[in-house]
């Protein structure tokens, strides 16, 4: 899944400062909340694997596939651990300094698409367990690109896909409803086929008749990650250069995010922000529209609750694209490096993909999980009849991956957090939110 974020603020401001120190005091908190290095041997004999991740990939025990609870059967030697982290640019920032020192990793860690190619770069590749030589995953089992995504330079495998996050759009059917536009999803998808303008276009419409204290969209930032998403040009150019600044998809992406901002269409809110007040909206139905990868769906299910199931609904995007998709890697440095690689390549196989799906709604890197029965035909309890296997698996279809930077995660989260966020909250003018994005990269990022 891919939930990158961060409280970066632009510009050498005091504000930088402030933020730089609560980083790295939340790093330090992280570093001590994840424990050592890798996994443990228990007094009674049993390996405990921890297993540091982000956001939410349905393989725990409480709201997930229950996927830990099932291998520890089979593997009664075996403990696992889950750490995780809801923000994943925190995780990300905390992931690389443990790296460097090898110190506090955990035995495997996630890794999110916008940081896979800094992680097979030449800095970051000899730090990972090479995954094609420990046997147990089948490469030939993952979606082509998936599996290239992953390999470095070299030809090593350091990670395994979990899964990918063809695009569409999530809807409350009772908001729309109170602003008197359709609620069945075949023509909610007409408002806005083919183009990102008739999504705003719609979303004006949404205003007119809204419910008091409602809006249309939940935030800018998740729009500009839509946006982005679908052009088949983002951050880098086809060599893997960064080349955001004359990307037409990231022009498009932030044209679109900003006259929704402006035009008073969104709730101005941070996606996965530490507070909660996200997570708050979903429950109290302040907004009715979110950009929805797959894994989404798993977001609206927990955060939402009890009192909305069945008020959400699924409607096809205006244009197809991929929000995000992440990876399972084994640091080398850990203690059992063998026992984790196992666990990574189960977590990651055919089966657990589509267990993963039913539960949580991430669709799976895997070809035949894709078109299997158990997908297609796969409805989440939480969205009523919804086909809900069959709208991703057709996204999925229409996947066409953009070329990836090393920088690209970072890139996208000065753009967000730091672009569109100061304009939707502090009314800063776009030009000069632009121009502190740019600063930003030009200061943080060593290209």
């Amino acid at each position: 899944m891919r939930t990158s974020s961060s409280r970066r603020a632009p510009g050498r401001t005091r504000r930088t400062a402030l933020a730089a120190v609560a980083a790295l005091t939340a790093g330090a908190a992280l570093l001590t909340g994840c424990g050592g290095d890798g996994g443990d041997a228990a007094e009674d004999g049993k390996i405990t694997l921890r297993v540091g991740t982000f956001g939410s990939f349905g393989y725990d025990d409480k709201t997930g596939a229950k996927l830990y609870a099932e291998y520890e059967r089979t593997h009664p030697n075996i403990k696992i651990v889950e750490s995780n982290v809801a923000d994943g640019q925190k995780y990300w920032d905390t992931l690389k300094l443990r790296l460097s020192r090898n110190s506090g990793l955990a035995d495997i860690q996630a890794i999110e698409v916008g940081y896979i190619a800094e992680a097979t770069g030449s800095a970051m590749a000899d730090k990972w367990v090479d995954l094609s030589k420990t046997g147990g995953a089948d490469l030939g089992a993952f979606l082509d690109w998936k599996v290239k995504q992953a390999t470095t330079a070299d030809g090593k495998v350091i990670a395994l896909g979990t899964d990918i996050g063809p695009m569409a759009i999530c809807y409350n059917k009772e908001l729309f409803a109170k602003a008197k536009l359709p609620t069945e999803r075949t023509e909610v998808g007409r408002l806005w086929a083919g183009d990102w303008q008739k999504f705003l276009e719609a979303g004006k419409t949404y205003q007119k008749n809204a419910p008091a204290g409602t809006f249309f969209h939940d935030s800018g930032s998740g729009l500009f990650n839509a946006v982005v998403n679908s052009d088949p040009q983002q951050y880098a150019d086809a060599s893997g250069e960064l080349a955001w600044e004359t990307s037409p998809g990231v022009k498009k992406a932030w044209d679109t995010a900003v006259a929704a901002a402006q035009g008073g269409l969104t709730a101005k809110l941070r996606q996965f922000d530490e507070k909660g007040t996200w997570n708050a909206a979903f429950k109290n139905a302040k907004f009715a529209t979110v950009a929805c990868p797959s894994w989404m769906t798993g977001i609206i299910k927990d955060q939402a609750g009890s009192a909305n199931q069945g008020k959400w609904d699924i409607a096809a995007p205006p244009v197809a694209g991929n929000w995000g998709g992440s990876f399972l890697a084994v640091p080398k440095s850990g203690k059992h490096a063998k026992e984790a690689a196992e666990l990574a390549a189960w977590l990651t196989a055919p089966e657990q993909h589509a267990k993963v799906f039913a539960v949580n709604g991430n669709i799976p890197s895997t070809k035949d999980t894709l078109s299997s029965a158990a997908v297609l035909g796969a409805k989440l309890p939480y969205f009523g009849d919804t086909p809900v296997g069959q709208i991703y698996a057709a996204a999925a279809a229409q996947i066409k991956p953009a070329p990836i930077s090393r920088w690209d995660g970072q890139v996208k989260t000065f753009l967000t957090d730091n672009g569109i966020l100061d304009i939707e909250q502090r009314g800063t003018d776009p030009a000069k939110a632009w121009e502190n994005v740019r600063k930003l990269v030009d200061d943080k990022i060593d290209q």
